[in-house]
Formats: C-alpha cells, structure tokens, sequence
C-alpha cells in the first residue's frame, strides 16, 4: 500500500529530501507542483506541497487545482492520502499547538472545482459523504499517535472557509454556532475528490493560532503561527514516521 501527504501553509518542507517524480500532463490541469517520493521504514512515501514548491509564488487556498493534485496521487498508486493543514483554533480545548484528527467538516467556500462528477472524463455520481475522513486511516493513525506518544486530538468539526483573506470576529463566532471547533481553508474540496475517487483520505490538523477574537489582546497572528508551526510539525512528522513504519503493509 502507498501513501500520499499533501502538506499545506508553513509545511512545505515536511519530510524533507527524497527524489522528485515528474509528472506526465492529465486531464484536469496542472497540480500544485512536483511529487517528492520519500523512504521511510522500507516504504515509499510520496509528499505534494499544495500551495506551491518553496520559493515559488504560493497558490492561494481558492485557486489550488484540487482535482489535478488528488487526480496526480490516485494515478501514482496511492491507497492512502493524508492532508497535514495548518488551522485556527476556535473551540475551548483547540489551543495553540494541538494536534487534531478532525471527524467532521462544514464548507463554507464557493466558486471551486469541487467535484470531477458531471465532466466529458468522468460520469457523475453522487457519494456518501456523512462521514468525510476514512474511519481505518483514522484507527490507524490514532494508534500510531498511541504508539508513540504524541498528543493527537480524536475528533473535531473543521470550517472550511474560502480565503485568502482571515476571517472576521462575527464569522467565527457563528461558525463556532455551527458546530466548528477548526478554521482552515483546504479541506474541501479535496476531501470530496478523494472520496469520488475512492481514495482513503484524512487530515491531520496542526492549531497554530487562535482564531479570530480568541487570541489574547496585543497578540498578533502571524507571530502565533511562527510559535507554534514548527513545534507542531515535528510531532505530525512523528505520527506519519510511526504510522508508515507500523501500519502501512497491512492496510
């Protein structure tokens, strides 16, 4: 079995080095950028930066290709794809530096390529889509956290926003009326692609700051994401080590 990591904002690097696969042309586009193809454990694991290749322009969260980049990991063999997100916390319990592996989402973007349904390439269907995540690869990598000792949140509702731009005080305060204990803005519609390719896919939630109206006074949200980003990147590089280590032959 494969497994594919698309990283987000501020994780570009994660799981530094291996050889870059090119890509040949598909049908949806061009994705964000090149496949990294990493060893871990005696197995390959292949990493996708969805914002854009460090030093390039970054794509922003609306104009990613999503159908081009989960396209490119179901073409290269992947049975596994995990999204490493960096979020905003809102609900009390989601503070700086958690690490969450949410169980739900609401979208609230708009305008985005959102499913391959419908299309000359591909014949629509209408998927289940009451639970979003993959309940094994959740198992498993709630397991590895265990493993381990990494502190992995079970369960959490991400509000999927449409960016760039943050959001404002009265918008996370409904959200957090909705149900979102998390705000990012790239879980959809990758999700929905992986599931219309029947691809298993989760995400693993790094809090690096609080959202908007929860951070302490005086406290900006850029100097938030510098102190937590990194911290929490390592202990997701931990968990996806120990998962690929442990798990990935037998799933």
């Amino acid at each position: 079995m494969r497994l594919g990591i698309i990283a987000g904002s501020g994780a570009a690097d994660f799981l530094p080095g291996g050889q870059t696969i090119a890509l040949a042309a598909g049908p949806w586009g061009e994705t964000s950028g090149p496949v990294r193809q990493v060893g871990i454990g005696g197995h390959e694991v292949l990493l996708m930066s969805r914002h854009g290749e460090p030093g390039a322009r970054a794509i922003a969260p609306h104009a990613v290709n999503y159908r081009a980049n989960v396209w490119a990991f179901r073409e290269l063999g992947v049975d596994h794809l995990l999204g490493i997100n960096t979020v905003g916390g809102i609900s009390a319990g989601f503070a700086c530096g958690a690490l969450v592996l949410p169980d739900q989402l609401i979208d609230y973007s708009w305008g985005r390529a959102h499913s391959y349904s419908g299309t000359a390439a591909f014949p629509l269907q209408h998927v289940d889509f009451t639970t979003p995540f993959c309940l094994r690869l959740r198992d498993l990598l709630l397991g590895a956290a265990r493993r381990v000792g990494v502190e992995l949140k079970s369960a959490g509702t991400y509000g999927v926003t449409q960016g760039p731009r943050l959001e404002t005080a009265a918008e996370i305060d409904r959200m957090e009326r909705d149900g979102c204990d998390l705000v990012g803005m790239t879980a959809m519609p990758e999700a929905g692609l992986a599931r219309e390719l029947d691809v298993s896919y989760a995400i693993c939630c790094v809090v690096v700051n609080q959202a908007a109206g929860r951070a302490p006074a005086g406290v900006g949200i850029h100097a938030e994401i510098a102190a937590n980003l990194r911290a929490g990147l390592d202990q997701a590089e931990r968990l996806v080590t120990a998962f690929t280590e442990a798990d990935l032959h037998a799933t």
